[in-house]
């Protein structure tokens, strides 16, 4: 009897023991989720702000009123009004970039901004002392397609960019000479070059924030100018152009995490 009841006993806690160890490996182990190193290959679109100035060197407006007015080559000497000017910019930008090996950053871009950048200087007119001419210059716009090359701390990226430019300006001499008004316009959309640099923050997924610095080199052309009110003209005008500008900006990122 007493070995009976000691092998009831001891297939109890057996069959105990092996509900217990079943339960056991019943349960997974959890899984720890993998997160996606954060990568800065992407497509976006996204809007800038900020500030520019420019300097204009423009060359010769007493010779475009006098020998225009005149019908002749009559003005001696070159006169250079010098205009700097400042204003917002505001516009957008739409870009794509790849991300290698593994912190580098390759891409491009293209952009374009409306402009208040204005400012006038004064010059006199030797030929009739006492008049003058007011020269006015105005940048209205700046477009830029540019390849961009940067370096990736995780969410932050620095980076340099240089390509092609053009900028959209209107010029105005205005002002009597010998008894006649006149109003000298023209305009044009010069092609240039820019580089700049900056860094952008990758605040959220999808999101990221920039900070800005560009500088357009567009050379020196010759502006054809007239006075459609009085008939004057054309004449010429050349003006020599440098733009400077700070940007904040934002971009939403497509096709994947920034």
């Amino acid at each position: 009897m007493k070995k009976l009841l000691f092998v009831g006993v001891a297939v109890s806690l057996l069959s105990a023991a092996s509900a217990v160890l079943a339960a056991d490996m019943s349960v997974k182990a959890p899984r720890i989720p993998v997160v996606a190193p954060f990568t800065w290959t992407s497509c976006f679109l996204g809007a800038h702000a900020g500030g520019g100035w420019t300097r204009n060197d423009i060359t010769d407006p007493v010779r475009l009123v006098q020998d225009t007015i005149l019908l002749a080559p009559v003005t001696t000497g070159v006169t250079t009004a010098n205009i700097s000017s400042s204003g917002a910019v505001i516009g957008g930008q739409f870009g794509c970039d790849y991300q290698f090996a593994p912190n580098w950053v390759v891409g491009g871009e293209g952009s374009i901004a409306g402009s208040t950048m204005r400012d006038s200087t004064r010059v006199g007119l030797p030929l009739s002392p006492g008049d003058s001419a007011l020269v006015t210059a105005r940048t209205e716009f700046l477009s830029s397609i540019t390849a961009r090359f940067g370096y990736a701390v995780d969410r932050w990226l620095y980076y340099v960019r240089g390509g092609a430019a053009w900028a959209g300006d209107k010029y105005n001499v205005a002002g009597v000479f010998q008894g006649n008004n006149f109003t000298f316009d023209g305009s044009e959309w010069r092609p240039g070059w820019s580089v700049g640099a900056g860094v952008e923050w990758a605040f959220a997924d999808n999101w990221s924030a920039r900070l800005e610095y560009d500088y357009y080199g567009l050379g020196t052309r010759t502006i054809s100018m007239t006075d459609n009110v009085n008939g004057f003209g054309p004449g010429p005008l050349d003006v020599k152009q440098s733009v400077q500008t700070v940007k904040l900006g934002i971009n939403f990122h497509v096709w994947g995490r920034p």
